[in-house]
């Protein structure tokens, strides 16, 4: 069973949606009991990073979410559950604190004359850790769907998976041990997206 955790995130049923396409058993959980017996933990995301923190903690999920991740088993942040995995956000001057699984901050794109924030729509991958287990089977290049402002800049260099260029070259998708994160929806990022969950759903059997 794969806990699909819900603390009121835009995008929730399309992921569910999409992992029950690729074959996973979901359980959208919404308290900490909900984790326990779970093979592995999804968290989505869509809005704010403080936004995110703050409902984690008034659902009791933040320390089982640090609990489930020390027992080894697979784990996926998906766009602002990604963000959220760091230390800290310069988003609309932050104060919440991240889980801190990753060392860094998550930073807003730089202006640049022509780039359009948020960065919305289609965008490539560059592989920086090709054995990454979610990669199995996706070309370096490929096509993912973005929707964001901000984005992690990890201090430990040897977690990015993939980078990809808008502007910045930021890390759009990060890998240590048993935990995965994206920047890019793979709910939305059609058979390349598919794919990837794909695997992740594999990791957890």
């Amino acid at each position: 069973m794969i806990a699909l955790l819900d603390y009121d995130s835009g995008n929730l049923r399309s992921v569910e949606k999409a992992l029950l396409k690729v074959g996973a058993d979901v359980r959208v959980v919404t308290r900490p009991e909900g984790i326990r017996g779970a093979s592995a933990v999804v968290l989505p995301g869509v809005g704010a990073f403080d936004d995110c923190l703050n409902a984690l903690r008034r659902q009791e999920l933040l320390a089982s979410v640090r609990d489930f991740i020390q027992t080894g088993k697979p784990f996926l942040g998906i766009c602002v559950g990604y963000q959220a995995l760091f230390e800290k956000s310069e988003e609309f001057n932050s104060c919440a604190a991240g889980l801190g699984v990753f060392g860094g901050r998550v930073v807003r794109f730089t202006g640049r004359p022509g780039l359009k924030i948020p960065q919305i729509g289609w965008n490539q991958l560059q592989m920086a850790r090709p054995d990454c287990p979610l990669y199995r089977g996706i070309a370096e290049g490929s096509y993912v769907y973005f929707v964001h402002s901000f984005y992690p800049q990890p201090t430990e260099q040897g977690i990015v998976a993939t980078r990809t260029e808008y502007g910045d070259v930021f890390a759009s998708s990060v890998w240590r041990d048993n935990v995965f994160a994206t920047q890019f929806h793979p709910e939305k990022s059609q058979a390349v997206g598919l794919q990837l969950l794909a695997n992740f759903v594999a990791l957890a059997k």
